[in-house]
């Protein structure tokens, strides 16, 4: 039996959303059943948000196009074109795009984005 010398990846899992967020999952839980990472596409429309939430996983997040907002606790952080964060699993943080145009970034999680380990709030 031969190794596997890599996964190309030509038809990303779109998972379902009701708030017109696009999420184009490369590689994870949803398109490919694996647990250690995840990697996404996403683009959130201008005014989009999410409650707060306290996930079980670690985010990170390199904006392409657009600002994407980030408040942990009171501080409220900015993401432009080129700018990454990375959020540490166990914090309770919100992400919103209160700008006026399209925010499209690319999102790892470590381990692999699950829903039922994000914890979001209820609003």
């Amino acid at each position: 039996m031969s190794k596997e010398k890599y996964t190309l990846q030509k038809s990303p899992f779109i998972v379902p959303t009701e708030d017109g967020k696009y999420i184009g999952e490369h590689f994870g839980r949803a398109s490919h059943d694996k647990d250690g990472f995840s990697l996404a596409h996403m683009k959130a429309p201008a005014g989009w948000k999410e409650p707060f939430q306290c996930p079980e996983f670690a985010e990170y997040t390199l904006v392409i196009s657009g600002k994407k907002q980030i408040q942990i606790d009171e501080e409220i952080i900015v993401l432009n074109p080129g700018e990454s964060i990375r959020i540490e699993k166990g914090i309770r943080v919100r992400y919103s795009n209160p700008f006026d145009t399209v925010c499209e970034y690319i999102s790892i999680c470590t381990p692999s984005f699950d829903f039922t380990k994000v914890h979001r709030e209820e609003v």
